[in-house]
């Protein structure tokens, strides 16, 4: 499967293009996947639906190379000979990676320094992240202090403050109201138009109506 959505600045990476081909993938010694295969174009989004338990969030961590592979191959190609996956990837699961006594600014500061921020002049000062995600007025808070939807934008904001090409995203949208909602969305565009890739496992509709969509675990 490949999606070929509208892309205005699709020319800054015009040749990226995520492939995953017969990938398999077991957790305790049981398979979980078999046989994933699709392929996902610079300014596309994937939804990776399906009940519990099909293996929404075992294909994310190993497509960011957290999980062994039993079998397949995933490559990113078009992100420069020397570029490694990992680095040209984000993942964000349901833990929020921040510490509860620094604050948002410093957070953000450590990640964006340990990610690489000044390496792409995609990525964002801090206050700009955080301005996007609805979340400007936190800056000096401490992290901890924050409610639930608060460390989900905040975390969010990780995403923006050192660009790289891959999003994967799992359940990005809990504890977000639908101002977060529509805001994280645009973000989202935001990201495909500069020709980076997004692959979302999620229940619910992330606001990008051209996003593809790959249906894991059809009921028995």
């Amino acid at each position: 499967m490949e999606t070929h959505p509208h892309r205005p600045h699709a020319d800054l990476r015009p040749d990226l293009r995520l492939r995953v081909e017969n990938l398999a993938v077991a957790r305790g010694g049981r398979p979980v996947l078999e046989g994933v295969s699709f392929a996902l174009s610079g300014g596309a989004a994937l939804v990776v639906t399906g009940r519990n338990g099909a293996g929404k969030s075992t294909l994310l961590r190993a497509l960011a190379g957290l999980l062994p592979r039993m079998g397949g191959t995933v490559a990113l190609e078009g992100a420069g000979e020397d570029a490694e996956l990992a680095q040209s990837t984000h993942y964000l699961a349901h833990a929020d990676g921040m510490k509860a006594a620094l604050t948002v600014e410093e957070n953000l500061d450590f990640w964006g320094n340990y990610l690489g921020k000044a390496e792409d002049p995609r990525s964002r000062p801090v206050a700009a992240a955080l301005a996007m995600v609805g979340l400007g007025h936190a800056l000096r808070a401490p992290f901890g202090a924050l409610s639930a939807g608060q460390k989900r934008r905040a975390a969010l904001a990780r995403l923006l403050v050192a660009y790289r090409p891959l999003w994967l995203l799992d359940e990005p949208l809990t504890a977000l109201d639908r101002g977060s909602r529509e805001r994280f969305a645009a973000a989202m565009r935001e990201h495909c138009a500069l020709g980076g890739l997004i692959v979302a496992a999620t229940h619910e509709p992330l606001g990008l109506d051209e996003a593809g969509e790959l249906a894991l675990g059809a009921p028995q």
